[in-house]
C-alpha cells in the first residue's frame, strides 16, 4: 500500500527551506467515508503508508502533515516520529471536547501542533493553548486592520510561530515578513535566493564544450575524454557521481578511462546535463537543484515505464531543465533560446505543446508539486500508469536526488 504524497517547501525569512508540508491521499478512496476524495490536503495515514519514511521525502527537514477530524480522533499522528513531524489541524475540523482531548494527547506525546488556515474565529480559542504554529492565508489577512495587528502581536507574545500561506508576490513576502511572520509558503518562493555553500569550481568553458559534444549528431567519446583530462574539477565530479552507491552498486571506478567506458553514451550524456544544470545554479540554494534532480530521475523512470528509448535521454533532460527559469531568474522562453535542445523539448517546457509522452511527464511533475490529485488521476489514465506506480517512481526519484546532491556539494 502506498501513501500518495506531494511536498511543498516552507521557507524562513531568509528564503531558506525550513520544512516541507506533505500532502497525502490514499489514492483510491479515503480511509473514512465522510471525507471527500476532492480534499487535496486529506492525510489518511496508516502505518503501512509510511514505509517510505517521512524523512526520505523531506530530506530530514521537519514535515508538516494535515489531519482531518477522524484521523485526529483515531490518533493516527501517533504512527509518526514527533521529532520529525508537525501536526496540522485543518480548518474543516469541528472543535469538540473529543477533539480537544485528542489534541492534548497528541501534544503530550511530544508533537507540535499547527492550526491551518486560521480565520480569527473564536471557535479556535479552546485549542489555542495547544498550538505552536498558526498558518494564515495572506489574501485573507488585512494588515491595515489594527485589531488584526494586535491579535498577531498577542500570538507572538504567547510564543506562537506565524506562518504565511499562499505568498504569491515579492510584495506580499516583504509585508508579512515586516508584520512579524516567521515562515512563508507559496508559489513566489519557488524561486528562492542566495544561500552560501562550498563547491569545487568548474570551468564554464569546459562544461559548455561538453554540452556541445553531447548534442552533436556523432557523440565523440575521445573529445569528451580530452575535456575531462584538462579539467580536474570535472573529473572529480565524474568520479563522485559514478562511485555514488545510488548509481553504481557493483564496482569502484578508479580511472577516468574506466569511468567513461563504464557509463556509456546515454548515462554520460545525462551526467553532462547534470554538470550543466549544477554549473548554471550559481549561488542558488541546493534545494532548487535537488528539485531538478528529482524531476530528471522521475521523468527517466516514467520514460522506461512508458516504453520510451533512452538515447537521446530526452525525458531526463526535460525534467532536469524544467526549473531552469527559476535557476536563472528569467522566463523559460528566453533561457531556452540559449540552449541546444530539440524543438520537442522546447515546446513542452514552454507549454506550447501539451500532447505526447514528454508533455505528459512534464504535466505530471507539475501536478505532483502542486498536489493536484485530479490532474494526477487524469494523467495516470492517459498514460496507462497506475497511481501506485507513479508514486513509487516518485519516491525512488526523491531518494536518488537526495543521494546525488552530494556529487554537487
Amino acid at each position: 500500500m502506498f501513501a500518495y504524497v506531494a511536498r511543498q517547501a516552507i521557507y524562513d525569512s531568509e528564503k531558506r527551506v525550513f520544512a516541507y508540508e506533505l500532502l497525502f491521499r490514499d489514492g483510491v478512496k479515503n480511509c473514512f467515508p465522510d471525507i471527500s476524495p476532492d480534499e487535496a490536503t486529506s492525510s489518511m495515514l496508516a502505518g503501512s503508508h509510511l514505509s517510505v519514511g517521512v524523512e526520505s521525502i523531506t530530506g530530514n527537514k521537519p514535515a508538516f502533515i494535515n489531519f482531518h477530524q477522524d484521523t485526529l480522533l483515531y490518533r493516527f499522528p501517533s504512527t509518526l516520529d514527533p521529532l520529525n513531524v508537525v501536526i496540522e489541524i485543518v480548518e474543516t475540523v469541528k472543535v469538540t471536547s473529543e477533539l480537544i482531548k485528542a489534541c492534548e494527547h497528541i501534544r503530550d506525546l511530544g508533537y507540535q501542533i499547527a492550526l491551518d488556515d486560521f480565520d480569527f474565529s473564536k471557535q479556535w480559542d479552546a485549542i489555542m493553548h495547544l498550538v505552536s504554529y498558526i498558518k494564515l492565508e495572506v489574501d485573507l489577512v488585512n494588515l491595515d486592520d489594527p485589531i488584526v495587528i494586535q491579535t498577531l502581536a498577542d500570538f507572538k507574545k504567547q510564543g506562537k510561530t506565524l506562518l504565511a500561506e499562499k505568498v504569491e508576490t515579492h510584495d506580499e513576502f516583504e509585508r508579512f515578513k515586516g508584520a512579524g511572520f516567521d515562515y512563508f509558503q507559496g508559489y513566489f518562493l519557488s524561486r528562492p535566493e542566495v544561500i552560501k555553500h562550498k563547491d569545487i569550481e568548474l570551468s564554464t568553458t569546459s562544461v559548455a564544450e561538453l554540452v556541445g559534444i553531447s548534442v552533436s549528431e556523432e557523440f565523440d567519446i575521445e573529445k569528451v575524454n580530452k575535456v575531462f583530462e584538462k579539467d580536474v574539477g570535472l573529473t572529480f565530479k565524474l568520479m563522485r557521481f559514478i562511485n555514488n552507491p545510488m548509481f553504481n552498486k557493483r564496482q569502484k571506478i578508479e580511472t577516468l578511462g574506466h569511468a567513461l567506458k563504464y557509463l556509456g553514451h546515454v548515462e554520460l550524456k545525462k551526467f553532462i546535463a547534470l554538470l550543466a544544470i549544477a554549473n548554471l545554479k550559481g549561488n542558488k540554494p541546493i534545494d532548487l537543484l535537488v528539485t531538478s534532480l528529482v524531476r530528471a530521475h522521475f521523468c527517466k523512470l516514467l520514460a522506461t515505464a512508458m516504453g520510451q528509448k533512452e538515447d537521446p535521454p530526452n525525458s531526463f533532460i526535460l525534467g532536469l531543465f524544467s526549473k531552469i527559469d527559476a535557476l536563472l531568474d528569467t522566463t523559460m522562453v528566453d533561457v531556452l533560446k540559449t540552449l541546444p535542445f530539440s524543438e520537442t523539448i522546447v515546446d513542452v517546457l514552454c507549454e506550447v505543446n501539451e500532447e505526447g509522452t514528454l508533455a505528459s511527464q512534464y504535466r505530471l511533475c507539475k501536478a505532483l508539486d502542486r498536489a493536484d490529485w485530479d490532474a494526477i488521476d487524469t494523467i495516470s489514465k492517459e498514460t496507462k500508469l497506475s497511481i501506485s506506480d507513479i508514486f513509487s517512481m516518485h519516491y525512488e526519484a526523491i531518494n536518488w536526488a537526495n543521494e546525488m546532491k552530494s556529487t554537487f556539494d
